[in-house]
């Protein structure tokens, strides 16, 4: 029996315009999937019926026409007119960030910046890493980190005091709606620890 094999799926490269650069962005790792998709899941389901909408990794962000190019780990827009067939045109209400080797540099200088300059109202830098979320707010033009959080793992909890232990922080607020809550332990669901 003769099959043909010419056929091979080749994803398009990741990349982003960034200062007028093509910067290639890395394939995700696992962890970086997860949390992404952790992130997307929680809003998806908070603003489920609600007019603001949660946009997953590889949408296209365009802050200024015929300018650069992002694509954020996860955005929401509650504005829908910025919504378009290619992507989002105009900030997002929060754009997240989870960091990679690749990006990381962009994701902590440039990217924040510009974020900032064109009203982002709030950003979510993401490490998987060290397991923790930066959280920044726009407050009069300019992020204001308002916390990092931690989710620490097992062996450092072992040897903490239960006092410690009680007073971690593992859930914090959404600045943009007062009633959805982000658990540290949904947002780093299933990632490979020691990776």
């Amino acid at each position: 029996m003769e099959t043909n094999l010419a056929y091979k799926f080749e994803e398009e490269p990741r990349e982003e315009v960034i200062d007028g650069k093509v910067v290639m962005m890395s394939a995700p790792t696992l962890n970086h999937t997860f949390i992404a998709g952790n992130i997307f899941g929680i809003f998806r389901d908070y603003l489920r019926g609600k007019n603001c909408v949660p946009i997953q990794d590889g949408a296209a962000l365009f802050l200024e026409e015929g300018a650069e190019e992002y694509k954020p780990d996860m955005m929401v827009v509650c504005d829908r007119d910025k919504l378009k067939l290619d992507g989002v045109h105009g900030a997002p209400d929060l754009a997240v960030e989870v960091l990679s080797p690749s990006t990381g540099r962009y994701d902590k200088g440039h990217k924040k910046e510009v974020y900032e300059k064109y009203g982002v109202r709030e950003y979510w830098i993401v490490d998987p890493a060290n397991r923790a979320v930066e959280q920044y707010i726009l407050q009069d033009g300019r992020f204001v980190l308002r916390d990092v959080y931690h989710l620490y793992p097992d062996y450092l909890l072992r040897h903490m005091t239960d006092e410690k232990r009680a007073a971690l922080v593992t859930e914090f607020q959404c600045s943009l709606f007062n009633d959805l809550t982000i658990r540290l332990d949904d947002v780093f669901l299933y990632v490979v620890p020691g990776v």
